[in-house]
């Protein structure tokens, strides 16, 4: 323990060495939605921190919603007291904000690693996930890839404006994939990428996407899980501040236009052995069909985490590569579990139908608990895509159907903890709750 305050007191000195002008730091975590909540502290009172202070935050600031309310979750919230939860920094987490007016520090805090982990954390119920197939002689190995919409920075009664093309000022309502989009909007895109650099992420490719506005980005292929999780989130963070710097916003709400693709959350995944044997491919590729059939198998019980919100369900089956049943096929973009072309060492899965702006830790969590549940149960696949265009079960297409089916499942309980399921659910049961509680001018038009 001392050992790990000392390095946690160098990184913070050397921070300060470099960065004098720096007088505070966000301390910031993901909370269930997706949002990062936290402190922003001197950043003297950092450095009696990473020598070993107590950092303490509310519990409950993690089940907040979509919205920032609190909901009354069993005993959470409203008769529990309200009370902190000790948190610890993230090593190699503290980094340089630009994006902001003044000089600035973030840096990443977590209650995993602590004595009393929050079970329905994010990044604990991820930590727990991968320190279980870690026991079990497992070694993930993962890459996120990111979609998300540029929009102009002022909406337009309420509603996003088409990006304004910097070389025309005309509005970027076309949708293509062409590479000339890249160019025009590279003073944007180039800042967004130094800026994830900066915050210590591999960004590899750039791609300008379908939709208008759309680009993809996508980052380096890591063997510790809870930092490719990091840099999604964090990757989210710096990109909404370096747009709005840049007169844009950017947003990964799953579904925007009606009428344009979504925006999903890509993940891929292999599974190595301490030796570095990729697990996938061994046994003409056996374990590959049996992880598979796993991810399958749970996958329409974990559509709360892939669809967090109401607008993420509206981009399932609309619009290009986005399917409405459970489907896998071997390089096969309509599918949500592809194959990539590889060869046996980077053999992998690419999971595609979590949409853009659900919680990564999550997202990760639940499909390596699919993938412990195929290779333990040992079962074939159904037909791929290749074989039957008609292949694929059927999963929820709304929320509380998703939080029903979700709730109960016991393979997802005891692979992702049974109190962060009941409070997961709950969180979305009355987010979900809470958004209906409008009534919208189209009602009054259709039913006055």
């Amino acid at each position: 323990m001392k050992s790990h305050s000392s390095t946690l007191l160098a990184e913070v000195r050397t921070f300060r060495q470099n960065h004098p002008d720096v007088r505070y730091v966000d301390l910031i975590a993901l909370d269930i939605p997706g949002h990062f909540y936290g402190k922003r502290y001197p950043v003297d009172m950092l450095e009696k921190v990473a020598a070993g202070s107590p950092l303490k935050l509310p519990q409950n600031a993690v089940l907040l919603g979509a919205q920032g309310g609190l909901f009354k979750i069993g005993d959470y919230c409203f008769h529990d007291g309200d009370p902190d939860a000790n948190r610890r920094l993230v090593p190699g987490t503290l980094k340089p904000v630009s994006w902001e007016a003044q000089p600035l520090g973030q840096m990443l805090i977590t209650s995993d690693g602590t004595e009393a982990p929050i079970e329905f954390e994010p990044r604990e119920v991820l930590a727990k996930v991968l320190e279980r197939l870690h026991r079990k002689g497992i070694h993930p190995v993962v890459a996120f890839e990111l979609e998300f919409y540029l929009f102009d920075k002022k909406l337009s009664d309420g509603l996003p404006q088409f990006a304004r093309d910097p070389l025309s000022d005309d509005a970027d309502d076309q949708p293509n994939l062409h590479i000339e989009r890249l160019s025009r909007f590279a003073p944007v895109l180039d800042d967004m990428v130094e800026t994830a650099k900066a915050q210590g992420i591999d960004i590899t490719v750039i791609t300008a996407e379908l939709g208008p506005g759309q680009f993809e980005i996508n980052f380096g292929h890591l063997e510790d899980g809870l930092r490719a999780a990091d840099w999604a989130a964090l990757f989210c963070r710096s990109t909404r501040g370096v747009a709005l710097k840049h007169g844009y916003r950017a947003s990964f709400m799953a579904k925007p236009y009606l009428q344009h693709p979504g925006s999903g959350m890509h993940v891929h995944v292999s599974l190595y052995d301490a030796a570095g044997n990729n697990l996938l491919a061994a046994h003409q590729q056996q374990p590959l069909r049996h992880a598979v059939a796993g991810c399958l198998q749970l996958l329409p019980h974990c559509m709360p985490i892939f669809s967090p919100n109401h607008n993420a369900f509206r981009r399932l089956g609309g619009t290009v590569n986005a399917a409405t049943r459970a489907c896998w096929g071997y390089e096969d973009r309509d599918a949500c579990v592809r194959i990539p072309e590889s060869d046996p060492r980077n053999l992998r899965i690419e999971h595609r139908l979590a949409s853009a702006d659900a919680n990564p830790y999550l997202v990760l969590a639940a499909i390596l608990v699919g993938l412990e549940h195929g290779l333990e149960a040992a079962k074939e696949p159904i037909a791929p895509l290749n074989e039957d265009r008609n292949s694929g079960t059927d999963f929820p297409l709304e929320m509380l159907e998703a939080v029903r089916a979700m709730q109960h499942q016991p393979a997802l309980r005891e692979g992702l903890g049974a109190e962060f399921v009941d409070v997961y659910c709950e969180n979305k049961r009355q987010d979900h709750l809470a958004f209906q509680q409008e009534i919208h001018a189209r009602e009054y038009r259709w039913y006055l």
